[in-house]
């Protein structure tokens, strides 16, 4: 193997241990990666190591796969149905990759053990499963092996929360692009990626077969050799016929039969199955589609003040490569013609590919909210500070770097003129900067102290950027708040 494989990731790490405890408990094994129980030395707190011997990777693509997954990982770990990721570290014999615990168990165990379940638990549990699947698929993400056992409970309750534990098969994509390789789960494969031409399809396939599971507790292609498995997958029926699915709704098998279409273009997208009736508990579907992820985050940004969005740019220039990766493959992949910056054509097509159905004057508001420089595009910086998750935005690390490059005398405190000096930095016109510290400064002595600047910048939510007096300091439209 080539000298360029020796490191996963483009940059040093402290090391793990330097944090953790790593014991001797395995939590899992699969082909290439362990995951052990590890404690974090100063809280106590139990975490999740996933830790990936590097003896293991044989080729560059292996090296490669790895440094996707991590990036993956950070993407879309603020996800509620996501594992989140509390770092990932790299040392001479292997990568980690430390994340929540999920105490609960498998899905595939409560399933066996159950036998099937019951059509008002498995609906609610679909509308879980798929709401992560369009997610990813909004991000700009296939995932590729969807698959019970890939499905944890963070506790043993009955009301646990499910979270998505594996990422190791997924891709970021373009879409109509589409993948040759042949990955996953045998009985969880959609045909296409037998046929070697895959897109974010396959997600609503495996979904389909985990519903199919749930209602009657095996997969609905069954077979005793794998080749026999792919050959009922091409072109094998679904059995409606055998027990119990006489008495289940045919709501839930007009849903299954769209899910397994076997041809992919005419399969259910993420968001029609979020959609259908029998998800939303046999009432009419709603007219409006669901916000997709990049456009929620958008419209909370809208809502934030310029002072709060030059920090994030601050913000998302300092965080690593493996935190951002996920973000600059969304960015190429709305950037249709590579120009490094992102249109109002651009975005709008993006936000119709992912099943939005936003009038162009609201697209238009969400560019001017993000446009921070106000030039008619978005850039890549522009874009980081708009799609940021809170909790990069909340970390204490992070909140003293942002708030150290606004008070340039380090003072201790933010000043008009500082606010003023920076808005040039930024290239800002004329703002009502008297507004937004008015609204900022909690003791009224006409400056900003950090604690008054954190707690700006943690407050989040649709209030942000509303003054004490009502009105709106950032330019924003009321419509996508409301």
């Amino acid at each position: 193997m080539s000298s360029k494989c020796k490191n996963v990731m483009p940059h040093e790490t402290p090391n793990v241990k330097e944090h953790y405890v790593i014991g001797n408990k395995v939590l899992g094994k699969g082909h290439v990666a362990t995951t052990y129980v590890c404690t974090h030395k100063e809280t106590k707190k139990r975490y999740a190591c996933k830790t990936i011997p590097k003896a293991k990777l044989l080729k560059q693509e292996d090296y490669d796969e790895v440094w996707r997954e991590i990036q993956v990982m950070h993407h879309l770990s603020e996800h509620p149905n996501v594992a989140r990721v509390q770092g990932s570290y790299e040392d001479k014999f292997a990568v980690h990759l430390v994340m929540e615990m999920c105490r609960g168990g498998e899905l595939f165990y409560r399933i066996t053990q159950k036998g099937h379940y019951s059509e008002k638990e498995a609906a609610k549990l679909m509308k879980t499963i798929v709401g992560v699947v369009e997610a990813c698929h909004s991000l700009g993400v296939i995932h590729r092996d969807l698959k019970p056992e890939n499905f944890l409970f963070d506790s043993h309750s009955e009301t646990a929360t499910i979270k998505v534990i594996d990422f190791g098969f997924s891709v970021f994509y373009k879409p109509g692009q589409t993948f040759s390789d042949i990955v996953g789960t045998c009985y969880y494969m959609a045909p296409e990626v037998l046929r070697k031409q895959t897109g974010p399809e396959v997600d609503v396939w495996s979904a389909g077969v985990i519903l199919y599971i749930l209602l009657r507790g095996h997969p609905p292609f069954w077979a005793k050799s794998e080749s026999a498995i792919f050959q009922e997958i091409l072109h094998g029926e679904i059995d409606f016929v055998s027990d119990p699915w006489p008495s289940i709704s045919e709501s839930a098998k007009d849903l299954i039969k769209k899910m397994l279409d076997k041809d992919p273009e005419k399969r259910i997208s993420a968001h029609e199955v979020l959609c259908h009736p029998w998800i939303v508990d046999d009432s009419v579907a709603p007219d409006k589609p669901l916000d997709p992820a990049v456009l929620t985050r958008l419209k909370h940004f809208s809502t934030m003040n310029k002072l709060q969005k030059m920090a994030l740019r601050i913000i998302a220039e300092r965080l690593s490569e493996e935190e951002i990766g996920g973000l600059k493959e969304l960015f190429k992949m709305i950037d249709e013609d590579n120009s490094g910056t992102i249109t109002f054509e651009e975005l709008k097509d993006s936000l119709k590919s992912v099943g939005c159905d936003l009038m162009e004057s609201e697209i238009k508001s969400l560019m001017e909210a993000a446009d921070i420089d106000n030039n008619g595009t978005i850039d890549y910086g522009e874009f980081l500070a708009a799609t940021l998750h809170l909790n990069k935005m909340e970390r204490e690390e992070n909140l003293v770097a942002a708030f150290a490059y606004f008070d340039k005398d380090g003072s201790g405190y933010i000043t008009i003129e500082e606010i003023q000096q920076a808005c040039k930095d930024f290239g800002l016109g004329n703002m009502h900067l008297d507004e937004i510290i008015n609204e900022i400064d909690q003791d009224n002595d006409g400056r900003i102290n950090y604690s008054e600047f954190a707690a700006m910048m943690r407050k989040g939510g649709p209030d942000v950027g509303r003054s004490r007096k009502g009105n709106y300091t950032a330019s924003i439209l009321d419509v996508l708040v409301e």
